[in-house]
Parts: structure tokens; C-alpha cells; sequence
């Protein structure tokens, strides 16, 4: 995906305060069970930090980039903000994902009017949980600032839907095995922090869309197929259904490589 050639500078302003509200609803399954009281407490207690929480402004501009962009553009999210936002959803988030995941903080300007800049942004993240680990899918969302008074309209970072949406890694402790971490993936219904009510995001967006032309705005879904490829490699595949492969196979007279995969490429729940 190219960026168009308008470019706009992005900003806010550091002296106003927003209260932020976070949500984390109960786990309502893992495969195993494991989010069970007398499992594993730690993930079946796994409650919101802080459920409403102040900050100045300026910790929003962790998600803006640091010159004039243009729809399209992607940047990095400036970590130290991010996590300190992370840390109202649970006092112990990383970002390294360990090494076994695909770490990253990215955001990609979506749209924008005179008076409105959609960004969009997805960010991977672990939280520490005692003897295991709470591994989301992801964390995407908005980040609407208005351009003329230079404040947040809504922000919302959040954990996709399922119906699998995160994984987890618990050292069992009765296992004769130091080593032994068992792995399970579940669903939770809402993990999220935000600003605004979701009528807010549908009343700017409607509004972004009924002012902008093709050279200020992209599609929702061309920014999270932009994004998913900065993170995964496998995405930048030219994935056709298996009746398109068996056709172009026998047209093309080549064979099929198939792979069998138990979970999905495009997130970090597997």
C-alpha cells in the first residue's frame, strides 16, 4: 500500500487532561479449564488495573509520528507511552513478547478532514501473570484527534473478538518437569481502554466519510491488511482458496504444497 502524496502534521495538545476507561471482563473460556479458581487464580481473578484513570493529553503523542505524513504512511508508536497505558489493564505488561512472538507497535494515518485524523494502530503485548504469561491475539484500535483544537475525540485500544482471542503459559507447579509450561488459548469477551462511547467513533466516522476523497482517506480494511504485513512475513503471500490453487495447478501443471497449521497467522493467540 502507498501513501497518497497529501501530507498533514499531526499534534495535541499537552496541557489538556482525559480520563481514560478500562475494561476487562471475565474469561469466559479456555480449552483446558485452566481459568478455573482452584486452576490457575491469577487468570480466573485477571481483572482491569485501574477501571478509570487521568492522564495529560500529551501521552497520546506516543501514536503520532514525528513529521507530516500522508494516508497510509505507517510509523512506530513511541513504546514508554504505550506502556504506561498498558499498565491500567495490568500493572505488568512487556513488549518483547520473549521472543517467541512477533513484537511491534504500529500505527498508520487512515484518514483525515480539516477538522478530524483517524489513526489507526495495533499493538502486541504480554502481561505477566505470577507463574504465567497472558498473551492477547492483539490490541488494535483509534486514535481520533481533532486537528483544530488540537484534542482527543475518542480513543479506543482493545482485544479483537474471538472466538479464540489470547493465549497463556502457566508453569505447572505440580509437574515433575521445572520446565513444563502448559499452554492454553481462550476467549474474553472485552479487554480494552477508551475514550468516548462507540456512537462518538460512528458519528466522526460517518462524518470522515462523507467529507473525504480518495486522496485523504483508505479503507479500514486496507489498513489492517498494511499492518498485518508489517508484523507477519506469511501475509505478504498471495493466499488463493484450495478449488483457486487446484485449478491454477492444473493450468499451470505444478504441484500443491500443503501445509497444516493448528492455529492462525495473523495473531499471536498460537
Amino acid at each position: 500500500m502507498k501513501p497518497t502524496c497529501n501530507k498533514i502534521a499531526l499534534n495535541i495538545d499537552g496541557d489538556t487532561k482525559v480520563s481514560i476507561k478500562g475494561f476487562i471482563a471475565p474469561i469466559e473460556y479456555t480449552l483446558a479449564n485452566y481459568h478455573v479458581a482452584y486452576e490457575w487464580n491469577e487468570l480466573a481473578n485477571l481483572r482491569v488495573a485501574a477501571p478509570e484513570k487521568e492522564y495529560s493529553a500529551s501521552i497520546f503523542r506516543a501514536f503520532l509520528p514525528d513529521e507530516a505524513v500522508s494516508v497510509g504512511t505507517l510509523w512506530q508508536i513511541e513504546q514508554t507511552g504505550a506502556l504506561e497505558l498498558l499498565r491500567q489493564l495490568h500493572p505488568n505488561p512487556h513488549l518483547d513478547m520473549r521472543g517467541y512472538g512477533d513484537p511491534g507497535l504500529w500505527a498508520c494515518l487512515r484518514a483525515y478532514t480539516d477538522e478530524f485524523a483517524d489513526i489507526v494502530f495495533r499493538i502486541h503485548a504480554e502481561f505477566k501473570l505470577g507463574d504465567g504469561w497472558f498473551t492477547p491475539s492483539q490490541f488494535t484500535g483509534h486514535l481520533i484527534i481533532n486537528r483544530l483544537e488540537e484534542t482527543v475525540s475518542f480513543f479506543q485500544m482493545r482485544l479483537p473478538d474471538g472466538p479464540v482471542n489470547f493465549e497463556v503459559g502457566w508453569q505447572d507447579e505440580k509437574s515433575w518437569d521445572d520446565f513444563n509450561e502448559i499452554m492454553d488459548t481462550g476467549f474474553c469477551a472485552q479487554m480494552e481502554l477508551r475514550i468516548g462511547a462507540e456512537a462518538v467513533l460512528q458519528d466522526i466516522t460517518t462524518h470522515l466519510e462523507s467529507a473525504m476523497s480518495g486522496s485523504t482517506s483508505i479503507t479500514q480494511e486496507k489498513v489492517e491488511r498494511a499492518l498485518n504485513c508489517q508484523f507477519y512475513k506469511s501475509e505478504q503471500i498471495d493466499w488463493v482458496p484450495m478449488e483457486a490453487a487446484l485449478e491454477l495447478a492444473q493450468v499451470q501443471q505444478k504441484p500443491i504444497h500443503a501445509i497444516s497449521i493448528d492455529g492462525p497467522l495473523v495473531d499471536e493467540t498460537c
